[in-house]
């Protein structure tokens, strides 16, 4: 297999899935996790996050598949719930409730907070258009970016101050907004 390496690919896609993951929007969720919880381990909910992006980028389809459904369909419905979470981004609603539990750093924070439904439609939406090794060294990036978020997310709290972090969840709300707009007439025809 020769590998195409791609700057322009690798930094689009890498700013899908920062939009996507939103950990910087997902601070505040953060902090309210750390401080019911403990101490989240920053590296235990990287990792996770990271194989379970990278499993479901490779089988994700054959799943999808397995139970009747085609890529096209998981698309236009995982615009829908981009759709949705940029509609809470932008409006400072809810529509998902959120669950803690006795350790934060797999669940919620690694799945569903990271590796999301939305990170992985995006995923396999990103696949039919994009190189694979261009989506992975995307993923590598923004997995640093994560990591280096729940490494500091108090320090990030007290830099960003909670204007700065409204701000950054609105204008990544609008680009998930787009992106699931884009998602939504490519799959859908329209």
């Amino acid at each position: 297999m020769e590998l195409h390496f791609n700057f322009k690919e690798i930094a689009t896609i890498t700013m899908i899935l920062f939009a996507v993951i939103d950990v910087v929007g997902s601070l505040p969720v953060l902090l309210d996790l750390q401080s019911k919880s403990g101490k989240i381990q920053s590296e235990k909910a990287t990792v996770v996050s990271g194989v379970i992006m990278v499993v479901f980028m490779f089988v994700g389809q054959s799943i999808l598949e397995l139970i009747g459904i085609d890529v096209s369909s998981f698309a236009i419905a995982g615009s829908f719930i981009i759709f949705f979470l940029a509609l809470e981004m932008i409006l400072g609603i809810r529509f998902y409730k959120e669950e803690t539990a006795a350790t934060a750093s797999v669940v919620p924070i690694a799945f569903p907070l990271i590796a999301g439904t939305g990170t992985l439609t995006t995923l396999l939406s990103i696949r039919a258009e994009y190189r694979i090794e261009n989506i992975l060294i995307a993923i590598l990036v923004n997995l640093f970016f994560v990591y280096l978020v729940l490494r500091n997310t108090y320090r990030l709290e007290k830099i960003l101050g909670p204007g700065g972090i409204n701000i950054l969840r609105k204008v990544f709300g609008v680009i998930l907004l787009a992106i699931a707009v884009k998602l939504f007439r490519t799959h859908a025809g329209v």
